[in-house]
């Protein structure tokens, strides 16, 4: 029996992103099993990036080569970003590579359009994702009944789906290498924060990204609130991060009245790799260890350390404290955890998991308030409960803050290490059957009524929602963005009759670009005029240079029509071109030779001319015609 092909879709395993990360240790961890035949598919990277042929399994990137491509894709900023997400290309990814299973890891509006998809309900497909607010996003909820392998990265959104009916959606963590953070030996810890100059101080850790969602202002509040509760703490705050993103942090730290000195970072040389602790003066500083002038800039995700250092950097902390608004899973908390640091997390969205006792963590109160445009709900973390539970760990007695540190590990390794998420993703694979592909067919085209007309009494709801089922056949409902769309566009003016003509000439070009089972369905039989197939599956400059062949052809052979055939993705570059009478998809079967068009012997085709420009003359024949017919064409 052959193995499963798993197709498992996110960012660049390389990327140092957290769905990277989680996507790069379960690659390694199936990959070990040597059970399956994996196909790993990139978001944004090219097709055939070289970086994705430097991997032990097969990877495939969701954009296209062509550059001319890309550029057209490219004027669209919607339709780019969504070709990044494979938006482009799934379909005729999913159609060559044939896989049993497709996991997809994203946020859950990446995979918008998928479910609706012919494919999707023949193959075995699992969707895991982050939702971090209420109330849950309506795409996530409204995609829920149609994906039955649905799982979240956070007990928090199970809990919200289950609420809503949904209660197939489980929780699946995010993975991590525990190998890589544990806590060091006493010595080592103290001869690390002698080289600090902090040997005596009480340190409070925070590692982030400087976004705005990281509740910078609320931790420096709690900050200033526990140094003057707790005068001989010598505490200092550290924030391992970027500081020239996100967070004006040298001005919130006047604003609060903080003593600069008091307020840590992680300085890291661009030159020699190391990093220095100190308080924040600055970029582009002088490095003490290789003397490299400005060659000291504050992590960040262009230079900063590795996670040899920043295990180092997490035992220089006594505690760790992680406020902020939401968030999918937020990986240094689980970091700190395994490094048996007791962990003050926002109790809200993820963060409900690791506050727990049983975690090793302790919850940090906040105040509800609203994002603008998505009305998502957010935490504000509340600055006094940040200064109780700092007081809290820094009034503890050491064997106890040492049992909290082991309950974290221990949390961490069972609930989010590669071992035990790699094999609750292994079990559900081998739950599955393999495909039959011999007996699916994926993409059949359901052709649009280019004609259709909706009853004018209807309601505009049930106007549009008619519309979209029964001219361009597709199911849509309220919540759908373009029918939001046209919604606003008729409350701005727009007339029925202008929406009609829109989705009639849409209806029309879907049609041409649907994909044709045989040249039999292909060509139009109703016409008097012959036929000429012009054969061109790729690349862009080909494309562009093969308009000014057709118009010779056209002049030439004034009485034929000229069917084109490339690839769907080049049809932007070639639907101006007033000689081509119709552009068809290209299969693998058409480069065989050019009598595939017109015929063996006495057995005619269905074209009297075909060109296959792009194949050498002396491999094979590159164009044909029926016995007296003159061929002849030149570029203009």
């Amino acid at each position: 029996m052959r193995k499963k092909k798993i197709l498992i879709h996110s960012n660049f395993c390389k990327a140092f992103t957290g769905f990277g990360k989680h996507k790069k240790n379960l690659l390694k961890y199936l990959y070990q099993t040597n059970k399956y035949d994996i196909v790993e598919l990139v978001n944004a990277k090219k097709e055939k990036d070289e970086a994705l042929s430097l991997l032990p399994w097969k990877a495939i990137g969701t954009l296209p080569e062509d550059a001319l491509v890309l550029q057209q894709i490219s004027k669209d900023k919607t339709r780019y970003r969504n070709a990044g997400y494979g938006h482009e290309s799934i379909e005729s990814i999913i159609k060559k590579e044939k896989p049993d299973i497709y996991l997809g890891i994203e946020d859950v509006w990446a995979f918008s359009g998928f479910t609706e998809k012919d494919w999707w309900s023949k193959i075995n497909c699992i969707v895991h994702t982050t939702l971090d607010s209420l109330p849950l996003l309506p795409e996530a909820v409204k995609m829920a009944p149609k994906i039955k392998n649905y799982y979240v990265w956070a007990s928090f959104a199970e809990k919200a789906m289950a609420e809503l009916g949904h209660k197939h959606v489980k929780t699946i963590r995010g993975t991590l290498d525990t190998n890589n953070f544990y806590k060091i030996n006493d010595q080592k810890r103290e001869a690390l924060r002698k080289k600090f100059n902090i040997s005596d101080n009480f340190i409070i850790g925070f590692v982030f990204r400087n976004q705005l969602r990281k509740s910078v202002p609320n931790l420096l509040e709690g900050f200033k609130l526990f140094k003057s509760k707790n005068q001989n703490s010598k505490a200092k705050l550290f924030l391992h991060t970027h500081w020239t993103e996100g967070w004006d942090i040298p001005r919130l730290i006047k604003e609060k009245g903080i003593k600069n000195e008091d307020v840590l970072t992680t300085y890291y040389c661009k030159v020699c790799k190391q990093y220095v602790v100190s308080s924040f003066s600055g970029q582009q500083r002088p490095c003490p260890y290789c003397s490299s002038k400005d060659s000291l800039e504050t992590t960040n995700i262009a230079n900063g350390v590795n996670e040899v250092q920043l295990n180092e950097i997490y035992n220089l902390m006594d505690v760790y404290c992680h406020p902020f608004t939401s968030g999918g899973q937020e990986i240094p908390i689980q970091e700190a955890k395994l490094t048996e640091l007791i962990t003050l997390v926002t109790n809200y969205s993820c963060g409900e998991d690791l506050c727990t006792a049983e975690s090793g963590g302790l919850a940090l109160d906040w105040a509800e308030y609203r994002e603008p445009g998505t009305q998502f709900i957010k935490a504000s973390t509340n600055s006094n409960s940040i200064c109780k539970q700092l007081t809290k760990v820094f009034k503890m007695k050491s064997s106890v803050r040492k049992k909290a540190g082991k309950a974290a590990r221990k949390f961490v390794i069972d609930n989010f290490s590669i071992e035990v998420v790699g094999k609750q993703f292994e079990g559900i694979f081998d739950s599955f059957n393999l495909v039959d592909w011999d007996n699916i067919s994926i993409g059949d085209f359901k052709l649009r009524n280019e004609e259709y007309i909706p009853n004018d009494n209807f309601p505009l709801k049930d106007w549009l929602i008619d519309l979209y089922k029964n001219c361009l056949r597709m199911e849509v409902d309220e919540h759908d963005s373009g029918y939001k769309y046209w919604v606003s566009e008729i409350s701005k003016g727009k007339s029925k009759s202008q929406v009609l003509d829109y989705f009639h000439e849409t209806a029309k070009k879907e049609n041409i670009e649907g994909e044709i089972k045989s040249l039999d369905d292909i060509v139009d039989k109703g016409r008097d005029n012959k036929r000429i197939a012009y054969v061109m599956p790729e690349h862009g400059e080909d494309i562009l240079a093969s308009t000014s062949v057709v118009k010779s052809l056209k002049s030439n052979y004034p009485d034929h029509d000229i069917y084109f055939f490339t690839k769907k993705m080049y049809y932007d570059l070639i639907d101006h071109c007033d000689s081509i009478y119709k552009m068809c998809e290209y299969k693998d079967e058409m480069d065989l030779d050019c009598f595939y068009f017109i015929g063996r012997a006495n057995k005619k085709g269905l074209f009297d001319l075909a060109f296959f420009p792009y194949k050498e003359t002396k491999k094979s024949i590159d164009y044909a015609n029926h016995g007296r017919t003159k061929v002849e064409y030149e570029l203009r």
